[in-house]
């Protein structure tokens, strides 16, 4: 089993800084103090209530909010994944 069978992916407007990607990985507990990681380069991006906090709160272009709902999808759809 990789890390990966244990996480979920989705999508951040703040990109990674290392690799630019948007994509961002965190544990299938979603527990507040868990560790988003780029899922492209591994770099630790923030802690998961932040990232919570920036998809409910920052404001997005109208692409930009497209972009993240339709990847964010399933992400929404089953929190308990």
């Amino acid at each position: 089993m990789s890390v990966s069978d244990f996480a979920e992916e989705f999508r951040m407007d703040k990109s990674c800084p290392n690799c630019d990607s948007h994509l961002m990985r965190v544990s299938q507990e979603k527990n507040p103090d868990d560790k988003v990681f780029c899922a492209s380069c591994n770099t630790y991006v923030c802690l998961y209530r932040e990232a919570e906090e920036r998809l409910e709160n920052d404001s997005k272009s109208e692409k930009e909010e497209l972009i993240e709902r339709v990847t964010n999808k399933d992400f929404k759809e089953n929190p308990d994944l």
